[in-house]
């Protein structure tokens, strides 16, 4: 349970003093009290309050002067500046000098709450950018993207021309194929690459979660939204927001995405206020989104607002001269991790380059990954490598000229059915193995019923 908010009250009235504290208390709030300036910076030495209550009119110094020294002091704590009658020019002087806000005496409690809870709100979300500023803004990945096929190269060309711009981008693409990785190269090289990069599982949540988890909500929007939250779209000013399996939203939710590209605004669930951001969409998706448009399963207007660029990853079928590369550089790393020198042999490389790979780029490296920790020697051999790989390898060396091999649907049932034996059908560490979302998951089993 989150502790209350700790108050620091600087009143020189001592009746007032008593009477707001003992009411700030019941309201659950944890209070410190201080009757001058003296006391008040005194008691920031020992105590770093979330909201300061500050009177204006102090007996020793101007409140001013002691909100200074709180914003030097503690700039994380908010100040709500305590007016008295002639005292409103002072109080908006207040403001300019990094007060929240300010209310005149005598304030009446629900009014106090509001204004201590949307210092918090603003808090919290200073807090959620600063860690998506410090630990989820990527770096450059460009080391990251291996390959030298024309299909490939032409991807990395597209990216380093659209990077710069604030062009909205769609990336579409087979499940593993690197979709997000190319979403943070591209927020990585575009001016908002100091801002926070924000990743919006859409396929994930239900729909009014979802909903708040984009745009925020109010207090009691719905039931268990016991306080006002900030949206991701907020914590994201200034910076990039990937939309992840863009295909699985929901048309109502479709209609607030528009608004938000056309407009740059939305509003918060449980709210009538308009919030303006400053945003770079970027989507992604593995499905056919011009297929679900002719469907009626989404809308056509964001489609093409969504698609002003796109980018299709090419599978890694598409591009086998790439494989070699991509072994040798997910061997490098592993050995780097592990502190080990295993290396792979030509019979396993064989074997890799015949797998057709319905996961992709993150199947070859989850297959690399789990015959470096099976392999006892030096040698990666292809009894090390995992069973579906050998089994379509093999199937592919054995079957006669003119005999049809598995499509491309049919192993990745097998490769799904495999997973889920392996984790007793425990559909969300599967889809975890699978690098897909359990939403996802439930979807491709449902097909194929």
């Amino acid at each position: 349970m989150k502790p209350p908010a700790l108050i620091l009250l600087v009143d020189d009235d001592p009746a007032y003093r008593r009477a707001l504290a003992n009411e700030l208390r019941r309201a659950e709030y944890e209070v410190i009290l201080a009757g001058s300036g003296a006391e008040a910076l005194a008691a920031l030495t020992s105590n770093q309050p979330d909201v300061v209550l500050l009177d204006l009119q102090l007996p020793d110094m101007s409140g001013l002067d002691v909100l200074k020294a709180i914003r030097e002091q503690l700039p994380a704590s908010d100040v709500i500046m305590l007016t008295g009658h002639g005292t409103i020019d002072t109080a908006i002087e207040a403001i300019r000098m990094g007060a929240f806000d300010y209310l005149s005496k005598p304030c009446p409690l629900d009014e106090l709450e509001v204004r201590i809870q949307r210092a918090q709100e603003r808090q919290a979300l200073r807090k959620r950018a600063s860690l998506l500023e410090r630990g989820l803004t990527p770096p450059d990945l460009g080391s990251a993207f291996v390959g030298t096929s024309p299909a490939f190269n032409q991807v990395l060309d597209l990216v380093t021309r659209v990077a710069p711009t604030d062009s909205t981008v769609l990336i579409t693409g087979e499940t593993g194929t690197g979709k997000e990785m190319v979403a943070k190269l591209i927020h990585a090289r575009s001016q908002r690459r100091q801002r926070p990069f924000v990743v919006v599982e859409c396929a994930a949540l239900q729909e009014t979660l979802l909903q708040s988890e984009l745009f925020g909500h109010e207090r009691g929007a719905f039931t268990g939204a016991d306080r006002a939250k900030p949206g991701l779209f907020e914590v994201a000013d200034g910076g990039t927001v990937l939309l992840d399996e863009i295909g699985e939203v929901s048309l109502a939710t479709q209609v607030k995405l528009l608004r938000v590209l056309d407009t740059s605004t939305f509003r918060r669930v449980g709210s009538t206020t308009e919030i303006k951001v400053n945003v770079r969409v970027l989507a992604a998706t593995n499905r056919d989104l011009d297929a679900m448009v002719r469907q009626g399963l989404f809308r056509e207007d964001l489609y093409y607002r969504l698609s002003t660029i796109t980018i299709q990853l090419p599978a890694l079928r598409e591009r086998p001269t790439d494989i070699d590369l991509l072994v040798a550089h997910f061997v490098g790393l592993l050995n780097e991790r592990f502190g080990s020198s295993k290396r792979i042999g030509a019979a396993a490389l064989d074997r890799l380059r015949a797998h057709d790979w319905p996961g992709n780029v993150r199947e070859l490296r989850h297959a690399i990954e789990a015959a470096m920790i099976v392999c006892g020697g030096p040698d990666i051999l292809p009894e090390h490598l995992p069973a579906a790989v050998r089994r379509t390898a093999g199937a592919s060396a054995a079957a006669p000229s003119g005999q049809a091999l598995p499509t491309l649907e049919e192993l990745e049932r097998a490769h799904i059915d495999l997973v889920l034996r392996a984790t007793n059908n425990h559909r969300g560490q599967a889809a975890g193995i699978l690098g897909i979302s359990e939403r996802n998951l439930y979807r491709k089993l449902r097909e194929r019923q």
